[in-house]
């Protein structure tokens, strides 16, 4: 079974276009790898935090900001398939 993304957002503070923006990305990049992304509201003031089945695996709250694209294809690559390339998205290797 392919994992699955949940992304917990805080819907009073306006974050679904957010999760849906990096659900959307997540889905392009990991096609084959990926069995769904899940938008999920929280109750909770401030949540976005992001799972990997049930692994957290990114928390603003813990972090301090939201994770910007490119690293969250990056973790969720290093989880998912790690020899996959990510083209542009990539780590720099110099």
């Amino acid at each position: 079974m392919k994992p699955v993304i949940t992304i917990a957002y805080c819907p009073k503070c306006g974050w679904l276009l957010r999760a849906a923006y990096m659900a959307q990305e997540l889905l392009t990049s990991f096609t084959e790898e990926l069995g769904g992304v899940t938008l999920r509201p929280s109750e909770t003031a401030g949540t976005y935090t992001i799972f990997l089945n049930e692994e957290k695996i990114f928390d603003r709250k813990e972090a301090g900001h939201f994770p910007e694209i490119k690293f969250l294809k990056q973790l969720v690559r290093d989880h998912v398939a790690p020899g996959k390339s990510l083209g542009h998205s990539d780590r720099n290797t110099d």
